[in-house]
């Protein structure tokens, strides 16, 4: 099976937030988010931020989503700083930068990301800015995966099923599968 990608897991997210969130804004409400962000609400800033680089209730601006990030990241808004990370894993808006990218997922995920934990790893399963390295891989996964985070636990079902960096274990690996799919 291939691995459940961080692209996915953007377009599961937007899902999950058009879904329960109502996440296709209009231009007022952006405007009044906007107004918060600028009164400093870290929160605010990072959705500011989010709208920007979505186009949601504004014209898609990653320079301007960047800025909204930095300024919740210096918050240290743990979700700005994983944004931040995407962005630079994706190259949306910068120079395409692993290293980056894995900066502000190590920092993010050490206010409890689950997201930039499980993108982590991604990153050590697929070599990406980092010495390929599944020991490490499988942890950051079954830490992401004990906060239910759907997509860590499908690539530890991935790893099962390949014997990568596991014994292969086709049971545990279905385990692992029917988990995240029931989650989904």
């Amino acid at each position: 099976m291939r691995k459940f990608s961080r692209i996915c897991f953007v377009a599961v997210m937007l899902g999950i937030l058009s879904a329960s969130a109502s996440f296709e804004a209009t231009k007022a409400e952006f405007e009044a988010k906007l107004k918060k962000a600028q009164q400093g609400d870290a929160e605010a800033q990072c959705d500011v931020g989010f709208m920007y680089a979505n186009g949601d209730g504004v014209k898609q601006d990653y320079q301007k989503a960047r800025e909204w990030y930095e300024k919740s990241a210096a918050l240290n808004y743990a979700r700005a700083i994983y944004n931040l990370g995407v962005m630079y894993d994706q190259g949306e808006g910068v120079k395409q930068d692993y290293t980056k990218a894995r900066e502000y997922y190590e920092r993010a995920a050490a206010m409890n990301d689950a997201w930039a934990i499980s993108n982590l790893g991604f990153m050590y399963d697929q070599g990406e800015g980092v010495k390929q390295d599944y020991k490490k891989a499988r942890e950051y996964y079954e830490k992401a995966a004990a906060m239910n985070h759907a997509g860590a636990i499908y690539n530890l079902g991935d790893m099962y099923e390949n014997g990568e960096g596991v014994k292969q274990d086709y049971k545990k690996a279905r385990e692992y599968y029917e988990k995240a799919a029931a989650m989904n």
